[in-house]
């Protein structure tokens, strides 16, 4: 595990007795998990740790001396080599908590892994539903985005706007045909028709004869149930057809302000797209970015949705920590599941039974290049999805913690 690096020893220097002894070895040690080198590596990567490590330092003990320790690795986007991790973790390094994990595959290992065992889960990247479905754990608390969400909050928002007829371009795996299969439920359900849906592989660099069929569908919206590289290539071809120029609407369900950063804002203007965090919202969002921004490493990058989450997830576990005196997950992901407030990144938020975390979800849309006045400064709100109206309803999950 070279990957694996030991990376902030964390000591407050506020007034406070000795941490604990509930808590193990006198330390509360997270663990980053994700892809710090492959298709992930901008949203999540170091970033991600960065956000962790932000976290540790704003918690600052917890005004009980409480000392952290920020860890990280690369699982490679293979769910092998993060369960092999996850158990080097757990058995041996003495790690408490594991946050971030984008890729189901590997997030739904690591939550079978640590079922039942002394660690949290901080599911703040990994977008299955059934994390807090029918895979619910009660050491699994999943932050920022699921694919019932991304699915659903989309698509009401796009048929709220007159996008009733619908063609998909979705990535050939689990991912791509969950957010589609949602998205389809809520269209049909709602007086709208899907048209028609190409599957493309993983890793796609020619969409031409996708988009053709999207065009000759003559649907009004064009979603795109794909990520990272593959929603970059398939907006940067659909501006080389005039896919918008024609009067069709694109729509990404998976897309980040890091996404339309590398495509380039002229080549983005226009696009539709769902996220639970915006840099630029409000006084809390911008201070937060800016002092992300000033990390060492992140060149003035503003942060993604799921490196807030990272953010977010880390010092409400560390506060669990602090109001229990324990960083055992029976402890700690009971504490957590007590929030009902204001959170300083995703706003007004709750914690469910099932380990779902509820906030606002918005449909921002891509600034003109014109338009934009600052840099990372891209997108304009078009309507904002209320917390209880963002996820999918406990009682529909199946989660078997839910009474």
């Amino acid at each position: 595990m070279k990957n694996l690096k030991w990376t902030l020893a964390l000591a407050a220097s506020l007034m406070g007795g000795a941490a604990s002894a509930e808590i193990s070895d006198n330390v509360v040690r997270v663990g980053v998990l994700n892809d710090i080198s492959g298709i992930f590596q901008d949203t999540n990567g170091m970033g991600s740790v960065e956000a962790a490590r932000m976290a540790a330092e704003d918690f600052n003990g917890g005004a009980k001396n409480i000392k952290v320790e920020i860890v990280y690795a690369d699982h490679q986007n293979k769910a092998d080599v993060g369960n092999a991790i996850a158990r080097k973790w757990l058995d041996v390094e003495g790690v408490d908590a594991i946050v971030d994990v984008p890729n189901s595959a590997v997030g739904l290992s690591i939550n079978t892994l640590l079922r039942d065992s002394r660690m949290t889960f901080l599911a703040s990247s990994t977008a299955s539903s059934d994390l807090t479905g029918k895979a619910c754990s009660p050491n699994t608390i999943q932050w920022v985005n699921d694919a019932w969400a991304t699915g659903n909050t989309t698509a009401a928002a796009m048929m709220s706007r007159g996008g009733k007829d619908w063609y998909f371009l979705t990535v050939d795996y689990a991912l791509g045909k969950g957010i589609e299969a949602e998205a389809q439920k809520y269209i049909e359900g709602h007086g709208g028709k899907v048209l028609g849906s190409s599957k493309h592989p993983l890793g796609t660099s020619d969409f031409a004869s996708f988009l053709l069929q999207a065009q000759g569908s003559k649907a009004q919206v064009i979603g795109l149930a794909n990520a990272g590289g593959d929603t970059i290539n398939a907006v940067k071809q659909a501006t080389e057809f005039g896919v918008q120029r024609n009067g069709q609407q694109l729509v990404a369900f998976l897309l980040f302000i890091n996404d339309v950063h590398g495509m380039g804002i002229k080549v983005a203007q226009g696009l539709q797209l769902m996220e639970a965090f915006y840099w630029d919202m409000n006084d809390d969002t911008r201070a937060f970015a800016k002092r992300f921004a000033a990390r060492p490493g992140m060149n003035g990058k503003m942060p993604s949705g799921n490196q807030a989450g990272v953010y977010a997830a880390t010092l409400a576990y560390l506060n669990a920590v602090a109001a229990t005196g324990s960083d055992h997950a029976r402890d700690a992901v009971p504490e957590m599941k007590k929030f009902r407030g204001k959170d300083r990144l995703f706003g007004d938020t709750a914690i469910r039974q099932d380990g779902r975390v509820v906030h606002p979800m918005y449909l921002f849309e891509v600034k003109k290049p014109e338009e934009s006045k600052y840099p990372y400064d891209y997108y304009k709100l078009v309507s904002t999805i209320p917390a209880d109206q963002a996820f999918r309803p406990m009682a529909d999950g199946g989660c078997e913690l839910v009474k």
